[in-house]
């Protein structure tokens, strides 16, 4: 009966063994399944109801063609080029688009790859080319480089941290940034050896290190999809000057809501 019981005891470790094995392989190769959530619906940006904003495409690597929104700023403002979320494009963000223009600030709204009409997959190094294809397209259309912003909200936080790492900008907004996708996965998947398993791990806590444009993180108390702390983090981690706005009743997706875009403008007024 011992000898028994010891083999049924071994059967049943291989097997969830056997199991754990394939979790892991499902996720690896998986990951960006889990990671991207891509809207590839085209809609024109006056369908969207902004008036003003012009469609463009951009030549990407490998013959891929990027769709892009563009509000050409008025002279003397800043253009806030904005690398959206993981589950975002253009037209669902148009109230936002329009809120960033009051004041006459350019917006240079880039669909990675699959959203918003984009063609191609998104991955970190794809989204990082294309982010320096869209900053090079509004230098060439003679935006300075002291005049344009990166801004990232949520997995955006990614491109803009590299962006700023890697050409000029004049500052840097994030808004609900990630330390890293490893961070935000191992709340839930703690139990899988996620560094070994996510391809595309947007580390801004170690990228950070290379931003040294004014960095303003917009972050919400509140928020159930990257917590608070990530933006505190990630505030530790920046280069000066910097500054970091917590929102007591903010979560994840409403923080123009609570005056986020309020505190960014007061923000990049001082840069001036």
């Amino acid at each position: 009966m011992r000898t028994g019981g010891t083999q049924e005891m071994i059967k049943i470790a291989l097997g969830l063994a056997a199991l754990y094995a394939l979790i892991c392989i499902a996720v690896y190769f998986g990951n960006r399944v889990l990671m991207y959530f891509p809207d590839p619906s085209r809609v024109p940006p006056a369908e969207a109801g902004l008036d003003g904003v012009e469609e463009v495409e951009l030549a990407a690597d490998n013959g891929v063609t990027l769709v892009a929104w563009h509000a050409p700023a008025r002279e003397g403002k800043n253009t806030i080029l904005y690398f959206h979320g993981n589950a975002a494009n253009a037209a669902n963000r148009a109230h936002k688009i329009e809120t960033m223009r009051q004041d006459g600030s350019g917006v240079f709204y880039l669909n990675n790859r699959s959203y918003g009409g984009s063609d191609g997959r998104p991955t970190e190094a794809n989204n990082v080319a294309d982010a320096i294809a869209a900053y090079n397209y509004l230098v060439g259309r003679g935006v300075p480089p002291e005049r344009i912003v990166a801004f990232g909200e949520s997995l955006g936080s990614g491109q803009a941290v590299r962006l700023a790492g890697e050409r000029p900008v004049a500052a840097v907004v994030l808004e609900a940034p990630l330390t890293s996708t490893i961070d935000v996965a191992r709340s839930t998947y703690f139990w899988l050896p996620l560094s070994l398993l996510i391809t595309d791990r947007y580390d801004n806590a170690r990228n950070i290190s290379g931003v040294t444009a004014p960095l303003l993180i917009l972050h919400g108390a509140h928020d159930r999809v990257i917590p608070v702390e990530m933006g505190k983090r990630l505030f530790a981690a920046a280069n000066e000057p910097k500054r970091l706005e917590i929102f007591p009743q903010g979560d994840h997706s409403d923080l123009l809501d609570h005056g986020a875009w309020e505190k960014a403008r007061a923000f990049l007024s001082t840069l001036r």
